[in-house]
């Protein structure tokens, strides 16, 4: 028996309709939403990015990452996990990267298998910044002292994970937090290049689209918010400077696909990562109000990943559907019952399932099958890589679909 089959028991779903009747129970959930003119997605079960980390050496996409979006594939879009988008942007253990024809030719190989199942695959184009550690530029050529460490708009280290940094690629795992390293003004002109890069290789590789992770502490959100961006240049202090970098980067994807094929992932109220700021009701309300005058393919909010910050007010889904009329995505633990409630509001369009699809590779056709039952959401023992099964089936291709 599978890791995965050891640590599973099975729940029935419960009804949202109570009534009794042949029908799925998850109308809205289930129906077809329009992103953009070319691109329809049969269902509003979005895949969430989550990091796996089984990619081969040197952040390949690897054969077992190709069966395991296949799996996936009947959701109404698949987004991607956070890929890497420079050897400077690395901060997770074996975590996938797209900065290098090599790279996407390694990603051909999972889009193909995404496509032939029928599948719709976006790549979530991802700076770690701050939370990342010098270890992941060990013996990188270019990248030696101050060099080798992450950076950030102002020198503000995180307090990460029982005060350590995580999922380094050090035998150990954890390392002391480091203090990162302010970029210049010509580093971060720098960076909407890096992403147009980033997308041509992405479509090269054949993604349907690209997702920018804005969210949960990294890069970009650090230049979001008021606690972690100091800076008293044109990249800091108003909402407007702070948003500059992100408006520049979806700029510049948006010339290698049209803006209907590009999404972005926000986070106004987590404090992951040690984020959180006293003024991010009125800052991301601003945000939403210039990504919608971008012409999105979605708007990804994130509110999951433990508790909320507790700096400020909170930007309710109520305040940001009244600035932005295009498609929502929410993430925030939702099951299949308060999913379609949710969707029922009009507040959101759809909502993205992580966890949950980890454990239910089908997990949409488990959503129709009334009283179907669910995998449970497995614990994070079985299905994290680790030294012992890198790059392996066990918590990660082998939970079973519904017989």
């Amino acid at each position: 028996m599978s890791a995965g089959e050891k640590n599973i028991k099975t729940t029935e779903q419960k009804s949202s309709s109570g009534d009794g009747d042949s029908g799925s129970a998850f109308a809205q959930l289930l129906s077809p939403l329009r992103l953009g003119p070319d691109l329809v997605i049969p269902n509003r079960v979005i895949m969430a990015p989550m990091t796996r980390g089984r990619s081969g050496a040197n952040g390949m996409a690897s054969a077992i990452m190709a069966e395991y979006y296949a799996q996936r594939s009947s959701a109404g879009l698949i987004i991607s996990e956070g890929v890497h988008t420079s050897v400077l942007a690395r901060g997770w253990y074996r975590a996938p990267e797209i900065f290098t024809q090599e790279h996407s030719k390694s990603w051909k190989v999972v889009t193909d298998r995404v496509h032939e199942a029928g599948g719709r695959i976006f790549c979530q184009l991802w700076h770690c910044g701050r939370v990342s550690h010098s270890s992941f530029r060990d013996g990188v050529e270019g990248y030696d002292g101050e060099m080798k460490k992450g950076v950030a708009p102002s020198p503000i280290p995180h307090t990460g994970l029982n005060g350590k940094q995580s999922f380094t690629k050090l035998p150990e795992g954890e390392a002391d937090i480091e203090v990162p390293r302010e970029l210049t003004l010509e580093e971060i002109e720098a960076i909407p290049v890096e992403y147009k890069n980033c997308a041509e290789l992405a479509h090269a590789a054949g993604f349907d689209g690209v997702e920018i992770h804005s969210s949960n502490g990294f890069l970009l959100d650090t230049f979001l918010q008021s606690s972690t961006n100091h800076r008293q240049d044109e990249y800091g202090g108003s909402p407007e400077n702070r948003f500059r970098l992100v408006g520049k980067v979806l700029e510049a994807v948006c010339e290698v696909f049209p803006s209907h094929r590009v999404g972005i992932r926000i986070s106004p109220n987590g404090a992951y990562n040690s984020m959180g700021s006293a003024d991010n009701h009125d800052a991301f309300l601003y945000y939403a109000k210039r990504i919608a005058d971008m012409d999105l393919a979605y708007l990804h909010l994130t509110n999951g990943i433990g508790p909320p910050h507790t700096l400020g007010a909170m930007l309710s889904l109520e305040k940001i559907r009244s600035v932005y009329a295009g498609a929502i995505i929410a993430n925030s633990e939702y099951d299949a019952q308060s999913a379609e409630k949710e969707i029922e509001t009009g507040r959101i369009d759809a909502v993205s399932f992580a966890r949950l699809f980890i454990s239910n590779p089908d997990l949409p056709e488990r959503f129709a099958a009334k009283g179907s039952p669910l995998n449970d959401i497995a614990e994070y023992s079985v299905w994290w890589s680790t030294v012992e099964n890198e790059l392996g089936a066990a918590g990660y291709t082998d939970f079973p679909k519904m017989e």
